[in-house]
Formats: structure tokens, C-alpha cells, sequence
């Protein structure tokens, strides 16, 4: 940040980082950057217009309904949604399908927040025991919480 005077021509310095917590104070005292632009993950209309982009490269069954799409995508920032048409349509493509579907969409989905399906790793009943122990510890102190709900048994 050296080196700029007041004779200079206009000079504008553009920075960005996903990790502005790590930045060294230095950079944010006062003189060195006039502005911090905080450009926020998408709401659900900037999710569904970056899903018309990305969707408009493959070919889409006729019923699927691209706002519930984004509806189910809290969170997910442009690669996130460029991803899961990718993973959509190699869906429709494994499973031999001309068109990608709602049920593409949703099993992408799950696959991206979920990581893939483990069908090699199932668990032994001392893990499934264990599991359950930790579920019901759950449920115990979300019931001795003040304003918390009745546990119902389902």
C-alpha cells in the first residue's frame, strides 16, 4: 500500500476475499481501503435466476418446476448451483434419460449436501445402539429446555 501520493493520477485498489477474517488489521486501519462491500450469498430470486442460467445448458423435463428448486438451496452461492445442474444431468445421463427431472434435481441435492451414499457401510447393532443413545440425549434436553415443545412419541 506503499508508494501512492497525492500527485498520482487516480488510483483505485479492488481487493476480495471469502475469508475476511484472516485479512491482517493492517489492511483494515483507517486510509487504506475506503469501502468494504459485503456481497452476501443469493436469496431465493438471485438462486433462481442463477438456476435459468445454468439450466438453460441442458435439456429439462417439461414439468420441473425450477423455483422449488431454489426453494430447497438455502445457502448455495453460484458454484454451488452450477454443481448441481452438473450433478443433475450426469443423474439423467446414468440413468439413461434425455431430460433432467425434478427427482434428478433431488437426488443432486442430497448427494451434495449429504456427500454419497454409503451402501457398503452399514451399521452394527453396538453403532445403531450407541446412535439411538445419542438421538434420545437430544430429545431429553430439547424437553427440559424452558419454551421448548412437548416430545411426542412417534
Amino acid at each position: 500500500m506503499d508508494g501512492f501520493s497525492a500527485t498520482q493520477s487516480t488510483v483505485i485498489v479492488l481487493a476480495a476475499t471469502n475469508r475476511p477474517e484472516t485479512l491482517d488489521p493492517a489492511l483494515l486501519r483507517p486510509g487504506r481501503f475506503d469501502r468494504q462491500v459485503l456481497v452476501d450469498r443469493p436469496d431465493l430470486p438471485g438462486r433462481l435466476k442463477i438456476l435459468e442460467i445454468y439450466a438453460a445448458k441442458v435439456k429439462l423435463a417439461d414439468n420441473l418446476d425450477l423455483k422449488a428448486i431454489a426453494t430447497r438451496t438455502p445457502g448455495f452461492v453460484g458454484a454451488d448451483l452450477a454443481n448441481l445442474v452438473n450433478e443433475a444431468a450426469l443423474l439423467a445421463a446414468r440413468n439413461r434419460r434425455e431430460q433432467v427431472t425434478q427427482e434428478d434435481f433431488a437426488e443432486a441435492i442430497e448427494r451434495i449436501v449429504a456427500g454419497l451414499e454409503k451402501k457398503s457401510r452399514l451399521l452394527s447393532d453396538k453403532e445403531k445402539k450407541i446412535v439411538a443413545y445419542h438421538e434420545v440425549g437430544h430429545a431429553l434436553v430439547g424437553a427440559l429446555m424452558p419454551g421448548s415443545g412437548r416430545v411426542i412419541n412417534c
